[in-house]
């Protein structure tokens, strides 16, 4: 065979060293490539390197092959890398081609790296596999040309699939396949690794990029830039666990279902004649062409929204608000629920007397879990989860939709639960009135935040959370209460809605996060904005001035109502004053957005005719209360503003 390497990078798809020449030239131009392959920086490239003759041997992996028949090992090429499949999609295989030149540049692409005869595969369905010669291509079909091997190997799910018959099915596709559909036998010369290569790259293409809708997209747009890299990214993504797994399960279902509109659409729109006609069941098939058409559609933009990194978590994935609460059990008995690392007697010994045992025991039913998601996700309205000492590491999300207590047995630093994977959330809360305490949080390499109050009451008593992005998350209309707990490692802390977020912060240690301590999220107003610049801020996000710390501490002051001082425990202020100006500047300015939102309301009721406010409504306005908290080692401050 002529010894052969991977063309340089296509321009317009045509430029290449080797372009437009076929199999049949490669031995009178070997030399030239070769020559020009040790001038080129392209050939540093790490994906070329792959079957470089510069290296005796096979650069490529073997694996062996599934199954009970003894097959011969294969090319392992399915582990390649984001930069690599991007390298050779972007600049060797489709480069700027629209989506009806797809199937174009990846046979231009195969004439000019893919052995035309000479090797062997293993020819793999959803039925069998069988050992397969390949004698020729049809690189415009994409296709092999292929002949049984000897000795005849096959293997199936069940024994119907003889020699013979094998034989017949090949002559009934005249003998050609699908490249997509076979497995390069391992070749220790490196003469085929090129080829192993260029199966696998097309292979997965049409396995994970391309659609089949993907060729009436508009041809005034680059396909790769449009589809294939957002694919690509997030493939990745999801093998690399950044992507959480209900996203991805969303993302999965909506591909089927689009899938199946649009193949019941084509058969729609075939089945309608050419030419025209007024007739009433071509008329019914149009309208039911054109709403298939509209939901295809539909089903495409929420494809894409997941697709593009930007979009997905803002639009297109809001587990939390499917969330439902299971409600009192039945029965209406409440369970304890026990996770041990290890249960010992004088560990079983120490839970009844300190938590199983409360003085009405009669009805009580106690459940023991081997890992606490397990747990949680067991539990009803109003039960308990006790978590012995131990280091838990979990998988998935817990998701707390009922009024739930989480309770570690033990100090914090010895009952941890560690995250793993990238993707999902930690904690998501929309219970009415949910309790953690006495536990150690700890997330790495993670996408998403610690903690996140959706709905409801939160109170975090006694933890400690080692985050990695955004600490905890207060949405609209949640509460959240944290009290003599420790953060630290999140980009920033709190990221607050402007809307009403109630938080209680008392006797916390707020250390070592890469933004604020505490960041308020909330839409710029034109006045702020203006005075913003005029101070000459950079960016979205400000500190708080000192000018305001006096009106603020004035209007807090008069907004915060009696009954909180009766339900909050009192805690002593930080022992510097530094520390307890910043306690204070955070109760200030949330005091007076508090007070803006209340001028606001009271000019929309005076508009609509109202000249009183109702004293009910407006005494749940947001109260915050930041107590005794200590602030330090924050890369920005202690706490700042984000516009929006």
């Amino acid at each position: 065979m002529a010894e052969l390497r991977l063309p340089g990078p296509r321009g317009d798809g045509r430029d290449s060293p080797a372009a437009g020449a076929g199999p049949r030239d490669r031995a009178g131009q070997a030399e030239d490539v070769q020559r020009e392959d040790t001038e080129s920086d392209w050939s540093g490239d790490s994906w070329s390197d792959y079957g470089s003759r510069d290296k005796p041997g096979t650069t490529l992996g073997r694996t062996v092959p599934d199954g009970n028949v003894l097959f011969p090992d294969i090319f392992h090429t399915d582990h390649l890398l984001f930069y690599e499949r991007f390298s050779a999609y972007q600049d060797y295989i489709l480069a700027d081609c629209k989506a009806s030149e797809v199937k174009q540049f990846i046979s231009e692409y195969l004439e000019q790296v893919l052995e035309p005869c000479g090797w062997q595969a293993i020819w793999r369905t959803d039925v069998f596999q069988v050992l397969v010669g390949v004698v020729g291509v049809n690189f415009p079909a994409l296709k092999a040309v292929v002949q049984l091997s000897e000795p005849f190997l096959c293997e199936s799910q069940d024994s119907s699939f003889t020699q013979e018959c094998m034989q017949q099915l090949l002559e009934l596709k005249e003998n050609q396949i699908l490249l997509q559909e076979l497995w390069v036998v391992y070749d220790e010369s490196g003469e085929f690794d090129q080829t192993a290569l260029a199966v696998e790259h097309l292979r997965f293409f049409y396995r994970n990029i391309w659609r089949t809708w993907d060729e009436e997209e508009e041809d005034e747009f680059d396909y790769f830039v449009r589809c294939v890299e957002p694919r690509l990214r997030l493939h990745y993504d999801i093998l690399e666990q950044r992507v959480p797994s209900g996203l991805v399960a969303d993302y999965q279902n909506l591909l089927c279902q689009c899938e199946k509109l649009y193949e019941k659409f084509l058969n729609v729109r075939n089945s309608i004649p050419s030419n025209v006609s007024d007739s009433e069941a071509e008329n019914v098939s149009m309208v039911e062409g054109l709403k298939l058409y509209d939901k295809v559609e539909h089903l495409k933009q929420k494809l894409k929204l997941i697709e593009n990194p930007l979009l997905r978590y803002v639009f297109g994935y809001q587990k939390y608000g499917s969330l439902q609460a299971k409600g009192p059990r039945p029965t209406g008995a409440k369970v304890i629920h026990v996770v041990p690392w290890t249960m010992t007697a004088s560990l079983l010994h120490l839970l009844a007397r300190d938590k199983l045992c409360p003085e009405s025991c009669e009805d009580l039913e106690i459940q023991f879990h081997c890992d606490p998601l397990t747990a949680v996700n067991a539990c009803y309205e109003g039960d308990k989860v006790i978590i012995c000492p131990g280091h838990y590491f979990v998988g998935g999300v817990f998701s707390i939709a009922d009024s739930v207590e989480l309770e570690g047995y033990g100090l914090p630093d010895d009952v941890v639960i560690e995250k793993q994977g990238k993707g999902d959330n930690f904690f998501d809360c929309t219970g009415a009135n949910i309790k953690i305490s006495n536990l150690k949080l700890v997330q790495h390499d993670a996408v998403e935040g610690i903690l996140n109050v959706h709905h409801g009451k939160t109170t975090l008593e006694n933890c400690v959370l080692q985050c990695e992005t955004t600490g905890i998350t207060v949405r609209t209309s949640a509460e959240l209460l944290m009290k003599n707990s420790d953060l630290y490692g999140a980009k920033n802390f709190l990221d607050e809605d402007y809307e009403a977020p109630k938080i209680t912060m008392v006797h916390n240690m707020i250390h070592n996060n890469d933004g604020y301590g505490v960041v308020l999220v909330r839409p710029a107003i034109p006045s702020e904005t203006k005075d913003a610049s005029g101070q000459g801020t950079t960016g979205n996000t400000q500190p708080t001035q000192a000018d305001d710390e006096a009106a603020c501490a004035e209007v807090s002051r008069q907004e915060q109502p009696g009954c909180v001082t009766d339900e909050l425990e009192l805690c002593n202020r930080a022992e510097t004053s530094k520390q307890t100006e910043n306690n204070s500047e955070i109760a200030n300015v949330l005091g007076a957005t508090s007070a803006k939102k209340r001028q606001i309301h009271k000019k929309r009721l005076s508009e609509l005719g109202f000249t009183e406010a109702d004293d009910n409504l407006m005494s749940q306005e947001m109260f915050v209360s930041v107590e005794g908290n200590q602030f330090k080692w924050n890369g920005k401050g202690s706490f700042g503003i984000f516009f929006f």
